[in-house]
Formats: C-alpha cells, sequence, structure tokens
C-alpha cells in the first residue's frame, strides 16, 4: 500500500499546479461555492496549491489524529477569515478530493490488478483523511462563530 500511496502523493505533489488550476476553475463556477466566484484567480490557485503540497504530511503521519487535527483546522481558520461560509468550505474539500484522484486516474497509475487493489486501498485511506478532516473543520467553524459572537 505504501510504495502506490507514495505515487499517488508523489503525483499530487509533484503536479498541484495544474491539480490546484483545474479545482480553481470548477471551484470558481460551481453553483455550490459561489463565495468563491469572486476570490482572485491566483490566490485560489495558491490556497489549493498549499494544501495539495502539504497533504503527505498528514497522509504519512506517525501521529495522524494529531496532525489532521492541526492541519484542517488551520484549513477552517483560513477560510473563515477569508468569509467563506462552512458548506462550501467542505464542498471545497470535496472537490480537491475528486481532483486529486482524476488526475492520478488520468495519469494511468492504476495499471496492473495489483495497482487497482493498492489504489482501492489508498481511495480509503484518502477518503478517512478527508472524512476526519470535515469534522475538524465543521468544528473548528463552530468554535469561530461561538468566539465571533454568533448563535445558533
Amino acid at each position: 500500500m505504501k510504495a502506490f500511496a507514495d505515487k499517488l502523493i508523489e503525483i499530487t505533489e509533484r503536479h498541484a499546479q495544474e491539480i490546484s488550476e483545474q479545482w480553481c476553475k470548477d471551484i470558481k463556477t460551481n453553483n455550490r461555492t459561489p463565495s468563491y466566484h469572486a476570490v482572485p484567480q491566483e490566490e485560489c490557485t495558491a490556497q489549493a496549491v498549499n494544501f495539495f503540497k502539504n497533504l503527505s504530511r498528514v497522509y504519512f503521519s506517525q501521529r495522524q489524529s494529531r496532525d489532521l487535527y492541526e492541519y484542517f483546522t488551520q484549513y477552517a481558520a483560513e477560510r473563515y477569515n477569508d468569509g467563506i461560509p462552512c458548506p462550501e468550505a467542505v464542498y471545497a474539500l470535496f472537490l480537491m478530493r475528486m481532483h486529486m484522484w482524476e488526475y492520478a486516474d488520468s495519469q494511468a497509475v492504476f495499471v496492473t490488478p495489483m495497482d487497482q487493489l493498492k489504489a482501492i486501498e489508498a481511495l480509503n485511506k484518502t477518503s478517512r483523511i478527508f472524512e476526519l478532516g470535515v469534522f475538524f473543520v465543521t468544528q473548528e467553524y463552530d468554535s469561530l462563530r461561538k468566539r465571533d459572537g454568533f448563535l445558533y
């Protein structure tokens, strides 16, 4: 699994700019992310490049829960401070994961049956990371809104 995951993360990091540009084009026109429509292209792309280039730190972390918490609460705080509503910040994560996998798939990373089996394992791990990330993002948004005096 690690060899395939290494390949997946290596492709994501090496092609972070291209994947980020595709993600940015998608998010700036998606009906579910209207707050991103006004974000300047450079800022939008830089946000995703930073996210993708730092993903390996949590993907291969020995203290994954703690690092995931730090990684995703920082993401949440940045998006909150940018004025991005929580549902849009979460959907942006879904799109990041989708673009990461679509890019890897387009590069024919899943060639042999063994690669495909390892791809399923890597997909499961990636999904768990993003799912826990969504929990941490929503938790952080809740804390920030309470701090700022918003009542639910």
